[in-house]
C-alpha cells in the first residue's frame, strides 16, 4: 500500500495551540500526532507517503526533515495557496499516489490503535472501492450500511439531512461514524476527476463517496478486536487522549 496523511487542516477548534503551529504537531504522550500516524504507517510497510500541508506548512516540512523523514519515502503536497479539504486533497495527491497499490488515507488528528493489517486484509477481500473505518459512535454525522456492509447512505442527526438524494434509511441499516481512516483504490481518480468538475477543486472525501453509489462499492470496516480511537481536534479531546495513554502505561 500507499499511504496518504490529512495535515492541512487549520484546527480552529485546537486554539490557541494552533494560532502558532499546524494542528499536526499538536502534541499525545510526548509525541507529535504527526509521527504518531506516520510511525503507525511504517510499522504496517506502508513507506511511499504523501502528507498534504496548509496551516504552517513551513513547520511540518522542517519536522519531517529533521525527523529525516522517519526513513519512510515522503512527499509533501503543497495547499498552501487553497486548503482543498479531504477529497480535493487526494485527488491533488494523484501524481504520486496513481498506480496499482491502494492508498491508506489516515486523518492526523486521529489516535488509533487497530490492526491496519487486519482492514487491509477485509479491504482485498471485499473488492470494495474503499473501505472506510466506522463504528457506534456519538456523532451528529451517521453513515448507513447494509447487511453486507455497503454504504447506502448518510445523517445529520441536528438537521435531519439525508445523502444521497432520496435515501431513506431502513430497519435493518447499521447506522456508523466515520472514523477517519480509509483505504481506497486508484481506480476513483477517474470518479474524482469526474466529481471535482462539477464540484469545485475545494471538496470533502464522505459527500464524494455519497456521489457515487451507483457506479462503486464502499465497505465498512470495524475492528474485532478492542480499540482505542481519539479525535484531537479540541483541547478538551487532546486531555481525553493523554489520559487515555497514561492510564495504559
Amino acid at each position: 500500500m500507499k499511504g496518504m496523511i490529512f495535515a492541512a487542516g487549520i484546527g480552529s477548534r485546537l486554539r490557541p495551540f494552533t494560532d502558532h503551529h499546524p494542528k499536526a504537531l499538536a502534541q499525545v504522550g510526548g509525541k507529535p500526532m504527526l509521527r504518531r500516524v506516520i510511525e503507525k504507517f511504517t510499522a504496517a510497510g506502508v513507506l511511499d507517503i504523501v502528507v498534504n500541508v496548509h496551516h504552517f506548512p513551513d513547520q511540518i516540512k522542517e519536522f519531517l526533515w529533521a525527523s529525516d523523514y522517519f526513513g519512510a519515502n515522503i512527499t509533501i503536497s503543497d495547499e498552501s495557496e487553497t486548503l482543498l479539504d479531504t477529497g480535493g486533497g487526494l485527488l491533488k495527491a494523484r501524481p504520486w499516489l496513481d498506480g496499482d497499490e491502494p492508498i491508506l488515507v489516515h486523518n492526523a488528528d486521529i489516535l488509533t490503535d487497530f490492526s491496519i493489517s487486519d482492514m487491509e486484509t477485509a479491504h482485498k477481500r471485499s473488492g470494495a472501492a474503499a473501505t472506510l473505518l466506522a463504528f457506534r459512535r456519538e456523532s451528529s454525522r451517521q453513515l448507513y450500511f447494509d447487511a453486507d456492509g455497503s454504504l447506502r447512505g448518510w445523517q445529520n442527526l441536528k438537521t435531519s439531512e439525508l445523502k444521497p438524494s432520496g435515501f431513506c434509511p431502513e430497519a435493518d441499516f447499521e447506522r456508523l461514524a466515520f472514523g477517519g481512516v480509509h483505504i481506497v483504490e486508484p481506480r476513483l481518480f477517474p470518479l474524482l476527476e469526474d466529481y471535482s468538475a462539477s464540484a469545485g477543486a475545494v471538496f470533502s472525501i464522505i459527500p464524494f463517496y455519497l456521489a457515487t453509489l451507483a457506479k462503486e462499492r464502499y465497505k465498512a470496516f470495524a475492528p474485532k478486536a478492542d480499540f482505542a480511537w481519539h479525535d484531537i481536534g479540541t483541547p478538551e479531546k487532546l486531555a481525553a487522549a493523554e489520559a487515555m495513554l497514561k492510564n495504559r502505561s
